[in-house]
């Protein structure tokens, strides 16, 4: 036994040099975050995390084979525009972008480093890339939302609260995704006997002024639709839909449902960042941007908050709770 241990001891001394130099001598991959809001929330942190975490998992480390630049936001167009162009002028190998002013900014600041983006409601639309399945230039990513989604918003609004008849919709009129899900909204609005109501979001003044006289009137409800305006304005907008007493139905879960939002419906933010990390392997391990396409959400996770529920005196129905993915009491 003693010379058996002796010979293992001897073998493992002799490799652990060839495997100490392999370490250092392994390239060390660049890459790049950024985020077109900010960093002081709790669940763009987790979201962060989950990309990191599965990043690690799939062998990419900080500090040994991966070094990494983060820049954010803050959801001011100066900022981004900053921001991208001085991370494009870094050359990393790859970067991760969050959000469509994000990934917007990018695009005017290089069109040959690779870009994976996540949470972009209308890529094509947008022209960041050609087509779904040939993106076509140095952006791919992952689709924040089908656009036929929005239409499930209004369904949802009325079967929690019957009584609706008018609904406020919440969109952003200068991006092509703030008109196609206001499209979709439109369309089954006349069969569920509901009048809408546009709403700009613009600033914080105006997004006050208009929800205000909006509930003027009685049986009013919300939707909120995807856009960067909308996640950064989302404390007053769900601190309004509490004060006036109306029931709102919100795009994502941890940005709006867990923060006291009535209800959400869509994507997981986080499973997005954790498909985005496959990817950016896959670009380091020397595939193209345009020759991977833009994936949708693989489902939807529908978020009832109750406490809210509570506030409003809306008793849920059972048919709407089974279908809950999380019920937060």
């Amino acid at each position: 036994m003693r010379r058996r241990q002796f010979v293992t001891g001897v073998a493992m001394a002799t490799l652990w040099p060839v495997a100490a130099r392999a370490q250092r001598n392994e390239r060390v991959r660049h890459i790049a975050i950024f985020y077109g809001v900010g960093e002081g929330d709790l669940a763009v942190q987790a979201n962060l995390s989950a990309f990191l975490q599965e990043l690690q998992r799939l062998g990419w480390s900080d500090g040994r084979n991966a070094r990494f630049d983060i820049r954010w936001g803050e959801s001011d167009p100066g900022r981004i525009r900053k921001y991208a162009a001085e991370l494009a002028a870094l050359a990393p190998d790859v970067i991760l972008a969050i959000g469509p002013d994000s990934v917007a900014a990018l695009l005017d600041a290089t069109r040959t480093v690779p870009i994976v983006f996540a949470i972009v409601p209308d890529p094509v639309g947008a022209g960041f890339v050609d087509s779904l399945a040939e993106p076509g230039g140095n952006a791919t990513g992952f689709l924040m939302l089908e656009y036929s989604l929005a239409g499930k918003w209004l369904e949802l609004l009325k079967e929690v609260a019957p009584k609706i008849r008018r609904v406020a919709v919440l969109r952003d009129p200068t991006i092509t995704a703030g008109t196609g899900q206001f499209a979709v909204i439109q369309s089954v609005a006349p069969s569920l006997g509901v009048d809408l109501r546009p709403i700009d979001v613009r600033d914080p003044a105006h997004i006050e002024r208009a929800v205000a006289a909006f509930t003027r009137s009685a049986n009013g409800g919300m939707i909120v639709t995807s856009s960067t305006s909308a996640v950064a304005n989302r404390e007053l907008i769900i601190a309004l839909a509490a004060q006036l007493k109306m029931p709102a139905v919100y795009f994502e879960r941890g940005l709006f449902a867990a923060a006291g939002g009535l209800i959400s419906y869509g994507p997981s933010f986080r499973d997005q960042h954790r498909r985005a990390a496959g990817y950016v392997d896959r670009i380091l391990k020397g595939e193209q941007p345009a020759d991977l396409p833009v994936q949708a959400p693989d489902r939807y996770e529908l978020a009832i908050n109750l406490r809210t529920a509570k506030a409003l005196d809306l008793a849920i129905p059972d048919t709407v709770l089974s279908r809950a993915d999380e019920v937060i009491e």
